[in-house]
């Protein structure tokens, strides 16, 4: 099941004011939690009291709160890999370590009696995953969670994502990623350019981002690095479909009824045989092969237009497809919408056979 999350940072804000956001971000059904150990500064007893009683909260609002740290942070809290039982009494869901021991000490952690699970950085792309595994961990209490990026042009590459996330992914280990809130004001460090894991992702539209996570295939878990989100990217994010693609189209004004439930309610799938100029969905020219489908609106074609073919055309009459590439129209395909803007960028991750559908 993939899931949405928020970040809190005790610290950064006040307690009320986090609580508040969590109880926010509950109502809209996030259940994951990031925070952060790693840049905790002044009165470590205030603040960690602090931690517990926002966790506190969380955890009665079914949350999961995953805590970042890294061996120093161990040190300056006297506490040992082999008793975490520090974060459960502050009632952590596991704890991320940013950066790592040996090896054999997290396989060791992932056997700890508090029963929490260690989440692993997934973004270095080096062989830790392998170390680890060559110990013999408990890979059910493994997660893997990419970093985020608060400086403009240092966040990940697409391609070095991708390698990373499959290192953990083809292990099957549950991975996480971040997108950045463009309400948002702060995360964790004094600066604030966006915070994100994909730097591609800086300037993106929330919902853009979080659907190319899931596209790919490779994270379960995407969470919001920066706070606070506004509520109105909150709903957003809560009524996206996190299981199939869904692309944001505005329909031609006056388009016919059964063009319009063609696009808007007909199931869609990409066929396997792909072309390199359009993305094919052929059942509805099945299910409407004795409706007659006349030419109504046949400029030439755009990339991201969603076309109907006429009946001129036909036994591809009634036939769905989204333009890759501009095109010349024959005149005997109806243009009856388009993708909007900040989606078109999805069309190049549509695979062969892959499901997908269109919101309004």
């Amino acid at each position: 099941m993939k899931r949405l999350g928020i970040a809190v940072y005790p610290g950064h804000a006040s307690m009320e004011e986090n609580i508040k956001y969590i109880e926010l971000a509950a109502k809209y059904g996030f259940t994951r939690i990031f925070t952060c150990l790693l840049s905790v500064e002044g009165n470590k007893e205030k603040i960690l009291s602090e931690f517990k009683e926002t966790l506190r909260v969380a955890k009665n609002k079914n949350m999961q709160v995953v805590a970042d740290v890294s061996p120093k942070v161990f040190n300056e809290i006297g506490i040992s890999y082999s008793d975490l039982s520090f974060f459960k009494k502050m009632g952590a869901y596991g704890i991320r370590l940013d950066m790592g021991f040996t090896g054999n000490e997290e396989s060791i952690m992932t056997y700890n009696n508090e029963d929490l699970f260690i989440e692993l950085n997934i973004s270095n792309g080096t062989k830790y995953i392998e170390n680890i595994m060559s110990y013999k961990p408990n890979v059910d209490k493994l997660m893997g969670c990419h970093n985020f990026y608060p400086h403009r042009y240092t966040g990940l590459n697409y391609k070095h994502f991708i390698k990373c996330s499959k290192q953990f992914k083809n292990l099957g280990i549950r991975t996480a990623a971040f997108i950045n809130s463009k309400a948002a004001t702060f995360g964790p460090w004094p600066l604030n350019e966006g915070l994100c894991t994909l730097e591609m992702h800086r300037e993106m539209d929330i919902e853009s981002q979080a659907k190319h996570l899931f596209v790919t295939g490779l994270i379960d878990d995407v969470i919001i690095a920066n706070a606070f989100a506004s509520e109105e990217e909150l709903k957003a994010l809560s009524k996206m479909d996190k299981d199939m693609l869904a692309f944001k189209v505005e329909l031609i004004n006056n388009i016919p009824e059964i063009e319009k439930n063609i696009v808007l309610n007909e199931p869609h799938f990409n066929r396997g045989d792909v072309s390199d100029y359009v993305i094919r969905s052929t059942q509805s020219r099945v299910k409407y092969k004795e409706h007659e489908f006349l030419p109504f609106n046949t400029p030439d074609i755009k990339r991201g237009d969603i076309i109907i073919d006429t009946s001129l055309y036909g036994h591809y009459a009634g036939e769905l497809q989204i333009a890759l590439k501009d095109m010349k129209n024959s005149g005997r395909t109806n243009i009856v919408g388009k993708i909007l803007e900040k989606d078109l960028f999805l069309l190049d991750y549509v695979e062969p056979w892959q499901k997908f559908k269109f919101t309004k």
